[in-house]
This record gives C-alpha cells, structure tokens and sequence, in this order.
C-alpha cells in the first residue's frame, strides 16, 4: 500500500529540491569564478636536472618541475610571484612574475651548472626510501633533490665522511629529521614515512632562505 504525501509536505519536498538545486548552481558558478580568477604556472624542464629541479612559490615548497600539472597542476591568486627553481650543483633560477586571472604562465626553467658532484673516492652512500616520494630531501640544510633521486637500483646520495643532518619535509606533513654519520665506502638507508600535519608543520629548511651554497 502507497503511501501518499499530504498537500502541505508535497509542497515542502518540492520547495526543498529546489533549494538544494539552486545551491547546487551556485556552488558550480562559484567553482568556475575561482577558476576563472586563479592563474596558472606551467613548468618547461627539458634536461634531466631540470625536470627534477625542486620548485618554491613565495618561499614555499611545491614540488619538482616534472609533477605539477595534471591533479598538481599549480593554480595561484592573481598578482606578484616569486619562482625559485633549485637544483643541487646548479645555479637557482630565480623568476619575478605578475599573474593576471585566468592567466596561463610557462616558466622555462633553464639551469646552469656551478659546480662539480664529488666523485666515488672515499665517500659515503646514503640511500632514502620514504612516502611521499615527491617530498624535499635537505642536506646540512641545502636542498638536495627529492625523494625518489635516492631510492632505487643505482639511485643513492654520495656524501663526504662524518656527520650530517638530513631532513625529509613537504607541506601537509609533518618532516623527519634525523643524523647520519657515513665512513668512507659505508652504504647506509633511511626509511620512514611522513606523518600527516599542519602546512605549517612542515619547517623552515623548505623555506627558500638557506643562505649561500658552497
């Protein structure tokens, strides 16, 4: 046996699937306005160090020029940016940019090699397994590479011998910071797994202020 809605709640359940339509509407126009309002970054890498060249907005850590785009596309408030590209043994590429709405901007990142890898002679290997694999590997506090550089058949970092203070960190995780201590020709692994956190949470070595490289 049906059982039929009175006149008064027909009207109710009618007026309530109107409200939830309009606000549908509404929400999507909102949608495309921010859409329409934000800018765009596109990165162009075409060597190897480029393409995994770590990234920062106004001194933030966002990734590695190979990965944003797609779901990591970069979408940013109209305005004036600055865009640090970084890769170790390489001169920053540093970019003034001025973003109009719906603005779609290609950064080609173009870096120029300052200094030398040390070779294998007495020095130390540490490889790094760690989750995310797009998060921030720092060195006595200079960025080394991300990730996924130091994990995997004939991936590792090669260090001088004695102490040195790594860090692993990406917004929206809380970072690892731990200390290794490397003899000549000694292979060692960190492995750990980022914790979820605060965007505040992830430190200041993923800030762009490290001072002056070697």
């Amino acid at each position: 046996m049906r059982k039929q809605l009175n006149r008064p709640s027909l009207i109710r359940a009618r007026g309530l699937l109107v409200l939830l339509a309009m606000l549908s509407i509404v929400a999507a126009g909102v949608i495309h306005a921010e859409d329409r309002v934000q800018a765009e970054l596109r990165f162009v890498g075409h060597s190897d160090a480029e393409k995994k060249a770590g990234v920062w907005v106004d001194g933030q850590y966002v990734g590695y020029v190979q990965e944003l785009n797609g779901d990591k596309k970069l979408l940013l408030l109209p305005g004036k940016h600055e865009i640090v590209v970084r890769q170790a043994w390489f001169q920053d590429y540093v970019e003034q940019v001025v973003l109009e709405p719906g603005q779609v901007y290609r950064v080609k990142v173009a870096l120029a090699r300052v200094g030398r890898a040390p070779s294998s002679s007495m020095l130390g290997e540490l490889k790094i397994s760690a989750l995310p694999t797009r998060a921030a590997v720092f060195v006595d506090e200079q960025f080394a590479g991300h990730v996924d550089e130091f994990e995997g058949a004939g991936k590792a970092m090669l260090l001088t011998p004695g102490k040195h203070r790594v860090r692993i960190a990406l917004p929206g995780y809380l970072p690892f910071e731990t200390v290794v201590e490397l003899r000549p020709h000694q292979k060692l692994k960190i492995q750990t797994a980022l914790q979820k956190g605060s965007i505040t949470e992830a430190g200041t070595l993923v800030s762009t202020d490290q001072g002056e490289k070697d």
